[in-house]
């Protein structure tokens, strides 16, 4: 292998090695609920992580609420049937709306990266994102706004 071969080789290799798992991840694309918001909250129906593939029921990972009401959406991410994890997709950095990918938020204003906790897992953002209260009652996911 000649020097300019290797350089090719070795660079398709770095770039594979760091782009495929963010474009395997970035292939569950968001679905979007709006729920209904009341003087404590917002609701979400636990249909909303339901969808079929192949033929076959399967559970989505995580779906983003937007709501008029809101000023930023809310990522609830499924931890199982009765936990869930509601972030405030606002970047703690400079106020940023964030991007879901997965189990983890992103920023593409200035790379700050979050897990579905709302724990930083990568700056310029130090700290850790809003979460919100949320419990599961007859087939609903509750989430408390206040």
């Amino acid at each position: 292998m000649n020097r300019r071969e290797f350089i090719t080789q070795s660079c398709l290799t770095c770039l594979s090695a760091g782009i495929l798992p963010a474009v395997l991840s970035g292939c569950q694309s968001a679905h979007y609920a709006s729920g209904v918001i009341d003087a404590t909250g917002i609701s979400i129906a636990q249909s909303e992580f339901v969808f079929e593939k192949k033929g076959q029921p399967a559970i989505r990972q995580f779906i983003v609420i937007h709501h008029e009401k809101l000023e930023f959406p809310i990522y609830l991410y499924r931890i199982n049937d009765s936990t869930y994890s509601a972030l405030w997709m606002r970047c703690t950095h400079q106020g940023s709306e964030l991007n879901a990918s997965g189990d983890h938020l992103y920023c593409t204003s200035h790379g700050s990266e979050f897990d579905f906790n709302g724990k930083v897992k990568q700056g310029p953002a130090e700290k850790n994102l809003r979460t919100f209260k949320t419990s599961v009652q007859d087939e609903k996911i509750l989430i408390e706004l206040t």
